[in-house]
């Protein structure tokens, strides 16, 4: 079990770093480029294990998946040609990619089976499987806490078609929405999906490029599949070149470093920045942070910019977190949790029901892992409480991360501002989405290594 041993920051951190390609933009690249039967070239996907799962899955429907120099090139099958996998589907950590595949194989005339390792198998599905379900699809899984459905699951086969459907779901998630557009493209007549608040907006953005049949409007994306077919199958997404910006949420956890330890420069290259996705900047700068923004442009049909944090550690004020703030940064809600205890006064973390149902309890573990520092803090039944306590050094701890990979990465930003050497354990998890965490950490100046 791969631990962190972490010393405190003595000096201004400083560094340039090229931030891995964005998870969810790259779970999407992958999975998108099966339904196409010409090849696609996918520049800047990052080295996630995660990532690794969908591209292992598509590898299995049928796709040929290479690398080509620091591109990944995938040789799809279009979406009715994707082949029965000879074995079950492993997951692994991934809940983006069980989710997704649901979708995708839900409207597949075979017989799939999914599952993942032990912290995916307590995830639920009901929430995904339901709306799947209402449209035809056979889903059956495991029993779970209370009423729920978790992992393995198996799906299909489907005979005939899904049934397009009207889907008002309960609560904003890219991951159930991106499965029900998925399902709409295999099914007769259109599907509505309407969400009550904003998630992100990656699938719409990336399959409209590709040339699939959707529209946005507002919160509603609506799926048209039978003008799409046409005569012939149809049912084919152009192929050519995706790139993928850099991952937004491992950049917060490198510009909350930057800011609780104080740095001469460091600037995070070609960022994400869809606005889906930027809520930690919004509340950073609620806080009193400045974090640059230079260089905006277009990457892959996403917004992207260098992201910067220069000087001192700043004067950090307490701030609330909650409705849309807390869908747009819900990733973030552990290292901004970090830094909250660097920040004069009370934060509250409210609408983050969420984060209960992620590869841990992030309620729980986030308020485990300050209370390990000595920081006040207290668990709500949507949240969190957390005070600061500015201009003195935190207590060195030892840190159960729960193999949780955002646990550890903040427990590991907020050693930084220790009196002596912290140990964040169960750790290997960060594998999962920033596998060059410990190595970027450390050319940022950060005195840092891993232990069994």
């Amino acid at each position: 079990m791969t631990a962190f041993v972490v010393h405190p920051a003595t000096r201004p951190l400083s560094g340039t770093i090229d931030v891995p390609g964005d998870k969810s933009i790259g779970h999407r690249a992958l999975l998108f480029s099966l339904l196409t039967t010409a090849p696609v070239r996918i520049r800047g996907l990052g080295g996630g294990a995660d990532n690794g799962r969908t591209a292992r899955a598509i590898g299995q429907l049928g796709a040929t998946v290479s690398r080509d120099g620091d591109a990944v090139v995938v040789q799809g099958t279009g979406l009715r040609e994707a082949r029965a996998p000879a074995a079950p589907i492993d997951c692994g950590n991934s809940g983006t990619t069980i989710r997704m595949l649901c979708g995708l194989l839900a409207g597949q005339p075979f017989r799939a089976e999914l599952f993942g390792d032990d912290s995916l198998s307590r995830r639920p599905m009901r929430r995904v499987i339901d709306p799947l379900l209402t449209m035809g699809a056979h889903i059956t899984g495991s029993g779970g806490s209370g009423a729920d459905v978790v992992p393995p699951l198996v799906i299909g086969p489907l005979d005939g078609r899904l049934r397009g459907t009207e889907h008002a779901l309960a609560i904003a998630s890219a991951q159930v929405k991106t499965a029900l557009i998925l399902a709409g493209l295999q099914a007769d007549g259109i599907s509505r999906i309407t969400e009550p608040g904003p998630s992100r907006d990656h699938t719409e953005r990336l399959l409209a490029a590709m040339g699939a049949p959707i529209t946005s409007r507002g919160r509603e994306v609506v799926v048209a599949p039978d003008a799409w077919r046409g005569a012939g199958s149809g049912l084919e997404l152009p192929g050519g070149a995706i790139d993928v910006p850099g991952d937004p949420s491992s950049s917060a956890f490198l510009i909350a470093a930057a800011l609780v330890a104080g740095a001469e420069v460091v600037v995070c290259r070609g960022v994400c920045i869809n606005p889906t996705r930027t809520g930690f900047l919004d509340v950073l700068a609620a806080m009193g942070a400045t974090v640059t923004v230079e260089s905006p442009r277009q990457v892959g049909g996403e917004p992207v910019a260098d992201l910067i944090v220069r000087g001192a550690a700043p004067d950090l004020r307490a701030t609330e977190i909650s409705g849309d703030l807390t869908v747009r940064s819900i990733d973030e809600v552990p290292i901004l949790a970090a830094v909250a205890a660097r920040a004069r006064g009370t934060t509250i973390v409210r609408d983050a029901h969420e984060l209960r149902v992620k590869e841990s309890d992030r309620i729980a573990t986030t308020v485990a892992m300050l209370r390990a520092f000595g920081v006040d803090a207290d668990a709500l039944p949507d949240g969190l409480v957390v005070v600061g306590a500015p201009g003195r050094p935190l207590a060195p701890a030892v840190v159960d991360s729960a193999g949780d990979h955002r646990i550890a990465m903040a427990g590991t930003i907020l050693a930084l501002t220790a009196s002596g050497s912290s140990r964040v354990d169960d750790a290997g998890n960060v594998a999962t989405s920033f596998p060059s965490f410990v190595a970027v950490m450390s050319g940022l100046g950060v005195e840092l290594r891993e232990e069994p």
